[in-house]
């Protein structure tokens, strides 16, 4: 006897397009990002300019190749590196070190780790225009106050010697709650039975630190790092609303000369490949944290 084949029922053909109705969320936002990614990338290998639009024609790379003897490009470059360094590493050791402060559960703790997020709830823009004001030399209160302890003619984010300490203070304000809060969630996470063994030991306070604390904390650390590095240099609106890259060129990072070279100088080929440059950057870094992160993982459940 051959067996009859029997339709699949409705419910079941409806439960095979589950995981495709699942799934079409992720793909429209991929198409979504996929679409400006690579018009950005056809622009910039476009000579292109949006006052005179009969020069446009295909150039290939010579946008990426003229960079190489650009020495603006070098010193965006350099800038953008500074100012996620400094302002990531200042974060980081802060949002430790208030994390660490506020590590045990009270009333009162739980109040100061609510009380920091404050200043994370304000954007960025506004935050830099209240430092602006701030900082003002003629009627800034900030001015005011080093005055009246003998520091007289600072000009904070109007002088090249001190726009980039001025905006990296802005930068650390907004965004040092964000790392506190993440490292904090880590510590209260943290297994206690090594801290109460080091304990009955009496252990050292250092060595649990450096030995036990910080080792197990790392990938609370990274994941910290890896969000401020890629959203640090890539920063737009507190450098732009403090000194829309000045003076002069001292903070003209990736996201301001980009838009500066679009919006003023109306040149979209070096714009996006501005752009493209600073992609691959935030790309190779993200592998960089990522993969350090995976490492720790697998540290810990060989260790486990």
């Amino acid at each position: 006897m051959t067996a009859v084949a029997t339709p699949a029922s409705p419910r079941l053909r409806k439960t095979n397009w589950l995981p495709y109705l699942l799934s079409l969320p992720a793909l429209l936002v991929c198409i979504g990002i996929l679409i400006p990614f690579l018009t950005a990338v056809y622009y910039s290998m476009l000579r292109y300019r949006q006052n005179l639009p009969a020069m446009k024609g295909f150039i290939w790379f010579n946008n990426y190749i003229n960079f190489l003897g650009d020495s603006e490009f070098w010193n965006t470059v350099r800038v953008s590196l500074l100012y996620t360094g400094l302002t990531v590493g200042v974060e980081l050791l802060l949002g430790l070190g208030i994390a660490l402060l506020l590590q045990k559960q009270t009333r009162f703790h739980n109040f100061v780790s609510i009380a920091l997020l404050l200043p994370l709830m304000t954007a960025p823009a506004i935050a830099a225009l209240m430092w602006k004001l701030m900082t003002h030399p003629d009627f800034g209160v900030l001015s005011y106050f080093i005055q009246q302890l003998g520091v007289t003619n600072f000009k904070w984010a109007s002088d090249p010697s001190t726009a980039l300490f001025t905006v990296v203070l802005v930068d650390v304000w907004v965004y040092t709650p964000f790392i506190m809060i993440l490292l904090l969630a880590g510590l209260r996470s943290l297994p206690q039975q090594p801290f109460e063994a080091a304990a009955l030991d009496d252990v050292p306070r250092r060595f649990v630190f450096f030995r036990i604390t910080l080792p197990m904390l790392m990938p609370y650390m990274i994941t910290a790092t890896l969000f401020r590095v890629l959203d640090s240099i890539q920063q737009f609106d507190i450098i732009y609303a403090m000194t829309q890259g000045g003076p002069g060129n001292t903070l003209l990072v990736f996201q301001v000369r980009s838009y500066l070279e679009f919006y003023q100088y109306t040149n979209v080929g070096k714009s996006s490949a501005l752009l493209i440059i600073l992609w691959a950057i935030t790309y190779a870094l993200s592998n960089i944290f990522i993969k350090q992160w995976l490492k720790l993982r697998e540290r810990a459940r060989g260790m486990a």
